[in-house]
C-alpha cells in the first residue's frame, strides 16, 4: 500500500496554542484499476469493455483512553463513494462501527473460496438473491474482543433502526423509503481455532415489517464451512431468506445452497469452481429454481493479475426461459 498523503494534526500559532495536545493522525490511501471485456450469449451488450477505478481512504487517530477511530471511504465505479465507515476500536469493549459499507450478515453472504469472483459476481446476470441482512442500511455494529471469547471464535451485532436501504450525509435522514421494513439486527459468528484449516460461519438476522402481507418478521440465516487443506479449499454454505407473505404473486422464500472447490497451483497461479442453486418460492407455494457453474482462473505478476471466468447458467432471474453462459476476462492493476 503506498502512502499518498500523511498529515499531523498539531497546534497551529498565537490565540489556537492552547490545542496543542491534539492528537495527531494520518491518512493513507490505496487503490486499484480493473479493466474487463465480457462476452455474454443470447445478449445484446453493446460495448463489451468495461472499466473499474477503486480507491480505498483511510483515516486513524486515537484517543487519550487508548481507543484508536478510522475512517475508511470507498471509491468504486464512478460513484462520489461506494461504501463509508467509523470504527472506534476500545482497549476492552472491543470495536464500535457505524457502517455504511455492508457488514452483519453480508460478510458472510457468499463464503466459498475462489480464484477471482464469487459465482454470481461475473458478468452473467444471474439475478440470485442472497442473504444480506440489515447491509442494505446505514448500521450500527459491536465486534466483540478477542480476548472475551474463545480462542478462534469471532462476533459481530448489527443493529438498524430502520432497514430502509437508505445512507444519509450527516445531519440527514432517510425519510420514508420502503414502508414494510422496520427495525432489524444481525448476529455473526464464525470460528477458525476447532481445527487447522477448518472455518464454521453461521448467522441470522431479523427484520421488522410493517405492512400488511406479511405474517411475520422477515427472517435470514445462513450456515457453511470452509476446509483448507494443501493447496485445496473447500466449502459448502447453506442459506435462507423468508419474507413471510401471505399476498400469492409475491416471493416468500429464497433458498440457496453453494459449493466452491479452489486450487493454489503456485503463488502465481489459482483456479476455482463454483455452484450455486437457489430457489425462489412465491406465496401460492409454485416455485423456480435457478442453477449456476463458474470456473475461473487467476494469475498474478507482480502488480499486475489477469482473471477468466467461465460461468454458465439455467432459469436465471428465476425464469425458466434464462438459460445462458459468458465469458468474462479481466486485468487488474494494484498500486
Amino acid at each position: 500500500m503506498n502512502k499518498l498523503t500523511k498529515y499531523g494534526v498539531t497546534a497551529l500559532c498565537g490565540s489556537l496554542a492552547a490545542v496543542a495536545s491534539a492528537s495527531a493522525g494520518e491518512m493513507t490511501v490505496k487503490g486499484g484499476a480493473t479493466a474487463t471485456y465480457s462476452s455474454n450469449e443470447s445478449d445484446v451488450t453493446g460495448n463489451p469493455i468495461g472499466i473499474n477505478s477503486g480507491l480505498t481512504f483511510t483515516g486513524s487517530g486515537e484517543t487519550d483512553n487508548g481507543t484508536t477511530f478510522t475512517l475508511t471511504l470507498t471509491h468504486a465505479d464512478q460513484s462520489g463513494y461506494s461504501s463509508g465507515q467509523i470504527a472506534m476500536t476500545t482497549p476492552s469493549m472491543g470495536t464500535f462501527t457505524i457502517d455504511q459499507t455492508g457488514g452483519g450478515l453480508d460478510r458472510i453472504d457468499d463464503m466459498m473460496p475462489t480464484a477471482w469472483e464469487e459465482t454470481t459476481g461475473t458478468s452473467l446476470g444471474t439475478g440470485i438473491v442472497n442473504v444480506a441482512g440489515v447491509s442494505g442500511s446505514a448500521s450500527v455494529e459491536w465486534a466483540a474482543p478477542v480476548d472475551m471469547l474463545v480462542s478462534g471464535l469471532t462476533t459481530h451485532i448489527s443493529y438498524t433502526p430502520r432497514a430502509t436501504g437508505s445512507k444519509s450525509n450527516d445531519k440527514g435522514v432517510g425519510g420514508a423509503g420502503n414502508s414494510v421494513s422496520g427495525r432489524g439486527f444481525d448476529v455473526v459468528l464464525q470460528h477458525g481455532g476447532m481445527i487447522d484449516g477448518l472455518n464454521i460461519f453461521g448467522g441470522v438476522s431479523s427484520i421488522d415489517q410493517t405492512a400488511a402481507g406479511h405474517d411475520g418478521d422477515r427472517n435470514q440465516r445462513t450456515l457453511g464451512a470452509t476446509y483448507a487443506f494443501g493447496g485445496f479449499t473447500l466449502g459448502y454454505q447453506w442459506s435462507e431468506d423468508n419474507y413471510h407473505t401471505t399476498a400469492p404473486g409475491n416471493t416468500n422464500l429464497y433458498e440457496n445452497t453453494l459449493y466452491g472447490l479452489s486450487f493454489a497451483v503456485n503463488d502465481d497461479l489459482s483456479l476455482s469452481w463454483g455452484h450455486q442453486e437457489s430457489k425462489r418460492v412465491l406465496g401460492n407455494a409454485s416455485n423456480v429454481e435457478v442453477d449456476v457453474d463458474s470456473v475461473q482462473m487467476s494469475y498474478s505478476m507482480g502488480g499486475a493479475s489477469i482473471k477468466v471466468a467461465e460461468t454458465d447458467g439455467d432459469n436465471l432471474v428465476y425464469s425458466t426461459a434464462g438459460d445462458k453462459s459468458a465469458t468474462t476476462v479481466a486485468l487488474t492493476l494494484a498500486f
